[in-house]
């Protein structure tokens, strides 16, 4: 149960301005995510599984879409879980699971979700736990669902263009710090580390990730569709780019 004096707003709204200021065109590349779940559930009640799915981003999008979606929260950080419980009230099942670990599908309450859902999040993943992992993703969907992962994936056929667009948004970036339009990634977790409900989560997230996230490993969007193939998924593809940042789409 999430403490009555932790305001779950303002932590989520600060959340999604620290991650607008690195993403701004965050709001995009969800919309074509939910835009492919309605394209695989047709008229159903989607079943979606949001993948390491942080403080729920993705499920709250989901769930103002369609409200009678099925969703399925995973990650493994406890303040973003909390952050997310609580958000989303009782919409959403929420787990604990590490996708480092090969049997993070038992903690499922499902195995045969529409789509499956990750942003901003398998970076961490290095590339042979990725390539088992996108295998694992595969038998979690139903015959016919989707699967999206946006991040950053650079276009490597395009590689002058996509350093200039990187340096373009980081300069960007940059000047919101700067003007104090939005906290930085180490700055919201020092506040968050403040927080006298949130402060001794941040620090067993500290002993879950001592060394941090590594590897932060980005390979080009060609890189995740040869993946996805090999996986066994039967078709693969870009469904959305921005700048040096993809989101590819696989169905089973």
């Amino acid at each position: 149960m999430t403490p009555y004096d932790l305001d779950v707003r303002a932590w989520q709204e600060s959340w999604d301005r620290q991650q607008e200021a690195f993403m701004p065109d965050r709001e995009h590349r969800f919309a074509a995510m939910l835009d492919a779940v309605e394209a695989v559930a047709d008229d159903r009640p989607p079943r979606v599984l949001d993948l390491a799915g942080g403080t729920g981003s993705i499920s709250l999008r989901a769930l103002a879409r369609r409200p009678d979606a099925e969703v399925t929260v995973l990650d493994l950080d406890p303040v973003l879980l909390t952050l997310a419980e609580a958000a989303l009230a009782g919409r959403a099942t929420v787990v604990t699971a590490d996708l480092n670990n090969s049997g993070w599908a038992a903690a499922l309450p499902h195995r045969d979700y529409d789509a499956v859902l990750t942003a901003t999040a398998l970076h961490w993943v290095d590339g042979p736990r990725l390539t088992e992992l996108y295998r694992e993703i595969r038998d979690v969907l139903r015959p016919g669902g989707v699967f999206v992962n946006a991040d950053h994936m650079p276009d490597d056929a395009m590689p002058t263009l996509t350093a200039r667009l990187g340096a373009r948004s980081r300069a960007r970036r940059d000047a919101r710090y700067g003007a104090g339009a939005a906290l930085s990634w180490p700055d919201w977790w020092a506040r968050a580390a403040d927080d006298p409900v949130l402060g001794p989560l941040v620090e067993k997230r500290r002993q879950i990730y001592p060394t941090g996230h590594s590897p932060e490993w980005s390979p080009p969007a060609a890189w995740h569709l040869d993946a996805l193939r090999a996986a066994g998924f039967a078709e693969a593809g870009v469904l959305w780019r921005g700048g040096a940042d993809a989101a590819v789409a696989a169905l089973r």
